[in-house]
């Protein structure tokens, strides 16, 4: 009997507005499956999930300069290498050097910043070993911002953290155009 009224309460019967709710609820689940989408990372064909996932294990990730390029490239590895660097990289991924850019805003009438945005860009250029070819080149942009307090040590940590953030990021950004280009440049399964 409960579930009864529970349901009168969503959807009288007869009501206008229970045949517009089943509307608005099954109308945009038709669309999504008649324009073909398909989730990258999701189970809906294993095959081509898996191949994405071949295709990133096969990248050599090169050598990115200072502190920030090191972070990225670790993060790149953690991402891509299911089984351990490859021996024969069938791609070369090429990065540029972080790019950084920090903005003060929020600036007080003492002319001091109690927050400050944190800008990093790099380019991306996907090379095939074989035969040198590019690929895929992207410009990648990543931005955050933090709060300047009073103490330095805790401005400090906090410029640190948005900046792993940052980094962490672009990782994820390179990570998505590489397996949308993987899942494009993919036969039909």
């Amino acid at each position: 009997m409960e579930r009864k009224s529970a349901k009168l309460l969503l959807f009288p019967e007869g009501s206008l507005m229970s045949l517009w709710a089943r509307i608005f609820f099954v109308f945009p689940l038709f669309s999504l499956m008649a324009c073909g989408f398909t989730p990258l990372y999701g189970t809906g064909n294993i095959a081509l999930n898996t191949t994405v996932s071949t295709n990133l294990d096969q990248v050599f990730i090169g050598n990115i300069p200072d502190r920030e390029g090191q972070y990225l490239r670790n993060a790149l590895m953690d991402r891509f290498y299911n089984t351990g660097r490859p021996d024969n990289p069938v791609y070369r991924l090429e990065i540029e050097p972080v790019k950084q850019t920090l903005t003060n805003l929020d600036i007080t009438k003492s002319s001091d910043a109690t927050r400050a945005q944190l800008r990093l860009n790099t380019a991306i250029v996907l090379i095939d070993s074989a035969t040198g070819k590019k690929l895929l080149k992207r410009k990648l942009v990543s931005i955050t911002s933090y709060n300047i307090l009073q103490s330095q040590f805790t401005t400090r940590v906090s410029e640190e953290n948005a900046r792993k953030n940052a980094l962490d990021d672009l990782a994820r950004q390179i990570e998505q155009q590489l397996s949308l280009y993987f899942k494009a440049s993919s036969p039909p399964q």
